[in-house]
């Protein structure tokens, strides 16, 4: 079973979004791998701040029918179509990586390019995976992470505990 690495984030009650996300993706694929949250501004468009993670599962559904799983959750969550590339959103979930896959599958070009040129994308796969290798540049992440120019690119962890405590 091949190794997905996923990016999620959200600006539009990102909490909210985000754990309902998590617990979609825990009841389809079980036990998941989680980095820490990060926040961080919008790029690319004035808004609110993004919560933004990476989170690795296993699975044996082929590429589009992952991509299809993740879109229905999106859309379980209010996420508009059709809108402009950058912009404000309930719900984003990326493919990243498909195991050791490199190339246009089902439509989903892997690895996913923003892995090397976001810093909210590439941060958080770094915790997560620190030795694990960029399928096309053969570098782990940790080190691609430590030659990215954060500076220009601010984030910092926050709390967002998951599954929430019952009370």
């Amino acid at each position: 079973m091949p190794r997905v690495y996923l990016s999620l984030g959200s600006n539009i009650e990102p909490r909210r979004h985000l754990g309902a996300a998590l617990d979609a993706l825990a009841e389809s694929f079980g036990s998941l791998l989680l980095s820490p949250v990060y926040e961080s501004p919008a790029v690319g468009f004035e808004g609110d701040h993004f919560l933004n993670l990476v989170l690795g599962l296993d699975t044996e559904f082929p590429v589009g029918e992952l991509a299809r799983r993740l879109r229905a959750i999106e859309d379980a969550n209010n996420r508009r179509r059709g809108t402009a590339k950058f912009c404000s959103r309930t719900l984003d979930i990326d493919i990243l990586t498909y195991g050791d896959a490199v190339g246009v599958i089902d439509g989903v070009r892997l690895p996913r390019e923003e892995i090397l040129r976001y810093a909210f994308v590439l941060r958080p796969l770094a915790d997560l995976a620190p030795e694990a290798e960029h399928p096309v540049v053969h570098r782990a992440y940790r080190q691609l992470a430590g030659e990215l120019d954060f500076v220009d690119q601010p984030l910092w962890p926050v709390a967002f505990p998951w599954p929430p405590a019952v009370r």
